[in-house]
């Protein structure tokens, strides 16, 4: 492999150069197209193939200093946000505050029962002693935090 005189590219086997390229727009597949996207789509490949060109004098065979590369490169989340694009979820979907209630509605029937259950051992197995409120201000945590759960969905937050 050896350096393209006036500019940074590497001509490689053919096969390097593909492999990076094709990592790259796997990585910006979900960018929608523009200038800006473009130009940061070069500067990461650039920086792909300096990464394996200095790997490459360090000893390292060709394959190997491309899937290095790649791994130390990581994720694009940061790029992401310095394009403008959003990957969380909306809070105003629908199927979202359903799915919330549906688990607010679980938490309740299932802290009623367990605290039914608690109370049932307590007062069959030692009617003396009442304990089982202290589970019960723990289990209660269970729907508490479902509900604000839910009612930040509703909220839109």
């Amino acid at each position: 492999m050896e350096r393209a005189e006036g500019c940074n590219r590497y001509i490689y086997g053919g096969i390097g150069l593909k492999k990076l390229t094709q990592h790259v727009h796997h990585l910006f597949k979900d960018i929608p197209d523009s200038d800006r996207k473009e130009v940061v789509m070069q500067e990461v490949l650039q920086n792909l193939e300096e990464k394996v060109w200095d790997l490459i004098e360090q000893g390292k065979e060709e394959e190997d200093a491309i899937n290095k590369a790649i791994v130390e490169f990581g994720d694009i989340d940061e790029l992401k946000s310095e394009l403008g694009v959003v990957t969380e979820v909306s809070n105003n979907d629908p199927t979202i505050l359903k799915n919330r209630k549906l688990s607010l509605e679980y938490s309740i029937w299932g802290s009623l029962l367990i605290i039914g259950l608690f109370t049932f051992i307590n007062f069959y197995y030692s009617p003396q002693v009442i304990w089982f409120v202290y589970p019960t201000f723990a289990v209660l945590w269970w729907p508490l935090s479902m509900y604000y759960r839910w009612l930040k969905v509703k909220r839109g937050e």
